[in-house]
């Protein structure tokens, strides 16, 4: 009789459930009020006060920010850091300027560019940065979650026994290397816009540079294309990089939605949509995307293309990778959240198996990795994997043109795949 039975609470929650309860309604405004605030917050972080805004055909919003200014700079470990604006060292020996071309005509080349050209450019001095919307933070999980990628979403190839497959809900049609140090990794890929089913699916095709045990202490850097409703709004393929030093757990984010890497190039916006995309049987685009380590300061730096050096991961932000990597990973990931307990029909690559060839099945061609001598070569002994690959596949070939190249991907849910 005198004690305070936990009955009460019970009975005040059925009293709620039957929404004659103001107590609760209040507490759930107050908490919507709270998670306002708390987005609110959190933009104002994530969005920096630009020198020019430029909207995009696509409804994106891209802001000029000071270099000085963005995201990377909240980081404790970055108060002081001196930007630097080009790395030491490439790939090819000394970093020279004249090494990327200056001269717009030469970059005519290269068809691909991202949406928001077509409405303006950033100034100099400035970096590119798609602007984060409310609606783009309610999508998440979390305020917290944000930006974040779900843990365990490494294939891990040698251990593809059945009882870990799909544990995580992400499949994947990856070729890799082992068994060395890796100082970076090199890949043209080519770029599609595979269908999603659900919004909380996605579809990626990256490489990976991983350090570490595929443990609580993995560290990656991956770069590539995404179509990723949940993390954008659409459905459209667009330039990403993600990174982690605690296998997904509380360090990194896409994109520059939390500190860490550093953006040096006023051309390229994270995130942004990529224009135009390969069609099944007709003209096929591809980018090339280089990630290596700078002998001399240590960071990661990333290229795009053969004119556009991006930014760079400071080392610090790494525990293994401030060293090397002791793997490398390129092909395609999905989230398959088996919609109606079935295979989910999200597309991996252009949707079609890898025996369809150039023009219907995507590809990655030559595929480099950077040796301790800071050179590109012909990776060595690549093995492939796939968790099913009567939904996704994976082949390998060379020749003289592509060096090492692989087609991967498939449709998903098929007669074969349930």
């Amino acid at each position: 009789m005198g004690s305070s039975c936990p009955c009460g609470v019970t009975l005040l929650l059925i009293f709620c459930l039957w929404g004659v309860c103001f107590s609760l309604s209040s507490a759930a405004r107050l908490s919507a009020s709270r998670q306002k605030l708390e987005v609110a917050k959190h933009l104002n972080r994530l969005n920096k006060p630009p020198i020019k805004t430029i909207q995009s055909p696509d409804g994106d919003t891209i802001d000029c920010v000071p270099i000085s200014s963005q995201p990377a700079f909240d980081h404790p470990f970055l108060k002081d850091h001196k930007i630097q604006t080009r790395p030491n060292f490439h790939p090819e020996g000394l970093f020279e300027e004249n090494k990327l071309s200056e001269n717009p005509k030469e970059k005519a080349h290269s068809p691909i560019t991202q949406l928001w050209h077509a409405n303006g450019r950033c100034p100099e001095d400035t970096i590119p940065i798609r602007r984060t919307k409310e609606e783009d933070v309610l999508r998440a999980s979390s305020v917290k979650r944000y930006g974040r990628k779900k843990h365990r979403a490494i294939p891990k190839p040698r251990s593809a026994q059945p009882d870990l497959i799909n544990q995580s809900g992400h499949q994947h049609a990856i070729a890799y290397v082992e068994g060395d140090k890796y100082y970076g990794a090199k890949a043209t890929i080519n770029v599609w816009e595979p269908k999603i089913q659900q919004a909380n699916e996605f579809s990626l095709s990256q490489l990976w540079i991983l350090g570490g045990s595929f443990g609580q202490d993995l560290n990656s850097i991956e770069a590539g294309w995404q179509v990723s409703p949940d993390l954008y709004g659409d459905n459209n393929t667009r330039l990403f990089t993600y990174w982690t030093s605690d296998a997904y757990q509380a360090t990194g984010c896409y994109n520059l939605l939390c500190s860490g890497f550093i953006q040096v190039n006023s051309e390229i916006a994270m995130g942004a949509t990529i224009s135009p995309v390969s069609a099944y049987r007709n003209s096929q685009f591809d980018i090339s995307i280089l990630i290596w380590k700078d002998p001399k300061e240590g960071h990661w730096w990333m290229q795009f293309g053969n004119d556009y050096v991006l930014g760079y991961w400071p080392s610090f932000l790494f525990s293994y990778l401030a060293d090397s990597a002791s793997m490398i990973e390129w092909g395609g990931e999905v989230v398959n959240s088996e919609p109606d307990g079935q295979h989910t029909s999200t597309q991996m690559g252009s949707g079609h198996f890898p025996e369809e060839g150039f023009g219907k099945a995507s590809y990655f061609r030559n595929i480099q990795v950077v040796d301790s001598s800071n050179n590109l070569k012909a990776p060595k002994g690549i093995g492939t994997f796939t968790e099913q690959s009567n939904c996704y596949d994976v082949q390998t070939g060379s020749n003289g043109d592509w060096g090492h190249y692989f087609y991967y991907g498939g449709p998903g849910k098929n007669p074969n795949c349930q």
